[in-house]
């Protein structure tokens, strides 16, 4: 598979849920999720540091925005905390927008905890019509030891319930 293809045929045609798969040929991972809104109701979930904070998962972690500047050049940061039974949870990350526009994020990914680990992630929403997008979302890792560790971090749990919160923020018009 290259670093954009969708899944091979016998793959379901839509993803309610996450699809979450390793890259065969590079230290990619890559995730498919359609989503009820619109390309442009995407990019605003993606690019608004508001609209981002309140979705960005785990659903018991909260997100504080230091920085945010999204546009082509400029940098983001934020600080992820644990809620209600995660109080000593802490854990911050920082990256660059490379390319901002609405059909396409292209922006550089830091764990604070492995600084020198950056992955570059591009996220693609494509229009489905009836006001359906599907977002593709692709980080390519600087090695597969590093991938591999990300996918076994149990990140599903953290894309899966930011999602399912973009999923009622459009239901409930706050996109």
């Amino acid at each position: 598979m290259t670093t954009t293809q969708s899944p091979s045929t016998d793959q379901p045609t839509r993803y309610d849920k996450a699809r979450i798969e390793a890259d065969a040929q590079v230290p990619a991972i890559h995730i498919w999720r359609d989503f009820s809104g619109t390309p442009a109701q995407l990019f605003r979930a993606h690019t608004d540091p508001e609209l981002f904070a309140r979705w960005i998962g785990p659903r018991d972690v909260g997100a504080e925005i230091h920085e945010w500047d999204a546009r082509d050049g400029g940098s983001w940061s934020y600080t992820a905390r644990g809620g209600e039974g995660r109080e000593a949870f802490e854990t911050s990350f920082r990256g660059c927008f490379h390319t901002v526009r609405e059909d396409r994020i292209v922006q550089t990914f830091t764990w604070e905890g492995m600084p020198d680990a950056v992955s570059l992630e591009t996220m693609e929403f494509e229009d489905l019509g009836d006001g359906r997008t599907r977002l593709h979302a692709m980080s390519l890792c600087d090695s597969f030891e590093g991938r591999d560790q990300w996918l076994a971090s149990g990140m599903e749990v953290g894309v899966d319930d930011g999602y399912e919160a973009i999923d009622g923020m459009l239901a409930d018009g706050a996109l």
